[in-house]
């Protein structure tokens, strides 16, 4: 059986200050993904606490609610200040790699 992720991240954009501004995403609604949604990094990092799964990837053309996954996305915190990433070491800002940006 295929992972089940509750979102998959397809591309990104980012604040001047290195922060996470929007993400272009297909959200799990019940057994299949829902069209293309934007969720602020607000929205996401909430979902992410909440303990929704999230990761990048794709959508494999004409396959409907099938996905290539990338990268799980983690909500790290330090000194006060959450960081959404999918590296394994703690980096200074929001970093989702290999996710294009839009």
């Amino acid at each position: 059986m295929a992972k089940k992720f509750d979102g998959v991240i397809e591309a990104v954009r980012y604040n001047p200050d290195g922060q996470i501004a929007l993400v272009r995403a297909y959200v799990l609604r019940v057994v299949t993904y829902s069209d293309r949604v934007l969720l602020d990094r607000k929205t996401l990092l909430e979902r992410i606490k909440a303990g929704k799964k999230f990761t990048t990837g794709q959508r494999k053309e004409f396959l409907a609610s099938t996905f290539e996954f990338g990268k799980p996305v983690k909500a790290l915190g330090s000194n006060g200040k959450d960081i959404l990433t999918t590296r394994e070491d703690a980096p200074q800002n929001d970093e989702l790699e290999e996710t294009p940006i839009f």
